[in-house]
């Protein structure tokens, strides 16, 4: 006897399709990165354990499953972009997920090139997610600037340039650490300069202990920090950040 599937549940064939493009998409995000290019969509149907037929039902050509690439890619950042803006001051945000597009990007040279090399791209899936992106970039910029946490003459286009070159920078270099230590360095060189004013004296603390002086975000991972009325403001949500950021400066 067959049984029905339960009400609103997708057929087991439409659930099996997607997980059999998912699995395609992964592997060739990696095989991209690994070998470049040149490989063929049969060489990646074997690496990702289907059949062929599977893989050109998904994706009739690799152009198609190039592009599906990149924009599962894009969607990951635009994703990243909205969890930076929940969790963290407009400033940190901004550099937090440029760091992130970097990191991720890293690596994935050969998909850049097809980018710059083929002049029929953006194609209308990638347009779109790329679109996406800009959008969310154009949020985070414009926190920050009215956060006064980037310099006023930043745009966006300077912004996606700079991942791109730094993503390059990081790729490039042989130590990981040392690389994305270059890549925090080419950031910080965003930063709004600097206002120091010369503070009247003041005999009276503020209350609660330290409100004008503690920090309202970790300075590691970002996360909200909990106000402390009296002690030392606190840098780090927990020991795992303090002891990441004590191994950064290690290496630095």
């Amino acid at each position: 006897m067959t049984t029905s599937p339960a009400p609103g549940a997708a057929p087991a064939g439409r659930v099996d399709a997607r997980r059999n493009r998912e699995i395609v998409l992964r592997t060739a995000k990696r095989v991209f990165a690994e070998e470049g290019l040149e490989v063929s969509l049969g060489q990646i149907a074997q690496r990702a354990g289907v059949g062929a037929g599977t893989v050109y039902r998904h994706f009739p050509s690799k152009e198609i499953l190039i592009e599906a690439v990149l924009a599962e890619h894009i969607e990951g950042l635009v994703a990243a972009a909205d969890r930076w803006a929940a969790r963290a001051a407009p400033g940190d945000a901004l550099f937090g997920f440029l760091l992130e597009v970097i990191e991720k990007s890293a690596g994935r040279q050969h998909l850049c090139d097809v980018l710059t090399t083929d002049r029929g791209w953006p194609r209308a899936v990638l347009a779109a997610a790329a679109q996406r992106f800009g959008e969310s970039l154009e949020r985070l910029l414009c926190d920050a600037k009215q956060a006064g946490a980037i310099r006023a003459d930043v745009r966006a286009d300077d912004l996606s340039a700079l991942a791109v070159g730094g993503a390059a920078l990081r790729s490039a270099h042989r130590d990981r650490a040392r690389g994305t230590r270059l890549v925090r360095m080419l950031l910080d060189g965003l930063r709004a300069p600097a206002v120091t004013k010369t503070q009247p004296f003041r005999d009276t603390p503020s209350l609660p202990g330290h409100e004008t002086t503690a920090l309202r975000y970790c300075v590691e991972c970002g996360e909200q920090l909990s106000v402390r009325a009296t002690g030392r403001p606190p840098r780090y949500c927990g020991p795992t950040c303090r002891q990441r950021a004590h191994r950064r400066r290690l290496i630095a």
